[in-house]
Order: C-alpha cells, then sequence, then structure tokens
C-alpha cells in the first residue's frame, strides 16, 4: 500500500525560485530513492481561518507564502529505507549538503509527517 510524506512550509515570496530550483534537486534524489511522485505546490488560494489555517500553522508572515508539498511512496518500507539513508546523503550528495544546496526557507517552522492512505480515489 502507498505511503505519503506530507510537508507544510513558509518560503519568503522573494525566494520562490530559490525554492524552485532546490527543490527540484532534492526531490531527484527521493525519485531516485524510491519514490514514485512528488509534488511541491506554491499557495494560490489559501483562505486566513478565524481559528487555525495553513499560515498559522508554520508562523508564516506577510512576506511568506505556504507551500504545500507530499512524497508518494511505494510503501512505508521503502519511504523508511530511504529515510534511513538521508543522513548519509547529506554529507555525500551535493543535492543534499544543506552548505551546497541551502533550505531556502526557515526549516524549524517545517510541519510534516508520514501517512497511510485510508481513501483512494481517481478519475477514471
Amino acid at each position: 500500500m502507498a505511503y505519503i510524506d506530507g510537508f507544510v512550509l513558509a518560503v519568503p515570496k522573494a525566494n520562490k525560485q530559490k525554492f524552485i530550483d532546490h527543490a527540484r534537486m532534492a526531490d531527484e534524489v527521493f525519485l531516485e530513492m524510491g519514490a514514485t511522485r512528488v509534488l511541491e505546490c506554491w499557495a494560490s488560494d489559501v483562505p486566513h481561518g478565524t481559528v487555525t489555517d495553513f499560515y498559522g500553522a508554520v508562523k508564516a508572515s506577510e512576506d511568506e507564502d505556504v507551500v504545500f508539498s507530499w512524497i508518494e511512496w511505494p510503501d512505508q518500507a521503502t519511504r523508511n529505507a530511504a529515510h534511513g539513508k538521508m543522513e548519509a546523503l547529506m554529507k555525500t550528495d551535493p543535492r543534499m549538503n544543506p552548505e551546497i544546496n541551502p533550505m531556502p526557507f526557515d526549516g524549524k517552522r517545517m510541519i510534516y509527517g508520514g501517512f497511510v492512505p485510508v481513501v483512494d480515489l481517481s478519475a477514471k
């Protein structure tokens, strides 16, 4: 069964292209490690809520936009194996090395988690 890693983060609006460049490099690694799909989505129609919202979840400021991303894996075992290799890759693969390919956002405010799909529908 598929497994999903989901992410929500705040990225400075001025860093949009830097984020896209960073994601293109890093996301190639996930595909090489077995991911079946990676999506990086820049906010387009994200309303501010009265109790909570995407902006509040990542403490986004007025000069930041929200990015919603996910990685689809064929199963949790493939994802876990990839995560197990990640620390070594940060030292050996320039695409994952934060000194060569720094995150253009504050990673401390990123929220993320792994999810098991419970409904999976597709258009025919």
